[in-house]
């Protein structure tokens, strides 16, 4: 029998024009100009204020072997990594898988409580998605953002299924989705609309 091979996915929440984040994101303001406080409830309160209707969703999300995300999205530090940060979300994180995290600088894995440990990638995005490969045991990895390292997968075409929450307002500017990526062709799976947001599921055809 064959081992599965899970999916190479990106799960990613945006505005309605494409911004994953707004404008001059801080460590106050994750982020940045989103419309509201910088928190990214605008964006992300489809998750918490109504997770019974987003089950579905939230389940495929947590259901991954594997996780990547870009340093931005791991947390605010920039440069060698002179202060302790493991993450923006506390102990447990919501992945309790492995997550590979992309970042120039070493830096030996955390282990969290819950079955979270962050891995420090330092040699690119391919190293990356294969160490997330061999970790997932054949379960799906999601590539989780920000937009700007979904970009880069994108445009490497390692992607092979976008899931997109799209949240009823626009940002204007931003960090966005598909920018620097060359054209894609896409085949839409799902589209499901729920109260603060639509999910939508394309598989990438080339």
């Amino acid at each position: 029998m064959t081992a599965r091979t899970g999916k190479v996915i990106c799960d990613i929440t945006i505005s309605a024009d494409g911004c994953s984040a707004g404008t001059d994101q801080t460590e106050e303001r994750p982020f940045g100009n989103d419309g509201g406080d910088g928190s990214g409830e605008r964006l992300h309160g489809w998750m918490f204020d109504n997770p019974e209707e987003n089950r579905a969703e939230l389940e495929r999300m947590g259901a991954a072997g594997a996780f990547v995300m870009g340093r931005n999205m791991f947390g605010p530090v920039r440069g060698a990594w002179d202060r302790p940060w493991n993450g923006w979300w506390g102990d447990p994180p919501p992945f309790h898988a492995p997550v590979f995290v992309l970042t120039h600088y070493e830096r030996e894995p955390q282990p969290m409580d819950g079955g979270t440990t962050f891995h420090f990638v330092t040699d690119g995005i391919e190293s990356a998605l294969e160490q997330a490969r061999a970790a997932a045991g054949g379960a799906d990895v999601l590539v989780l953002g920000g937009a700007t390292t979904v970009n880069q997968y994108l445009a490497a075409g390692l992607i092979e299924e976008l899931r997109l929450h799209v949240v009823p307002f626009t940002l204007g500017a931003g960090t966005r989705l598909f920018e620097g990526v060359p054209p894609l062709e896409l085949e839409q799976v799902t589209s499901r609309a729920a109260t603060a947001v639509t999910h939508v599921t394309y598989r990438v055809v080339s």
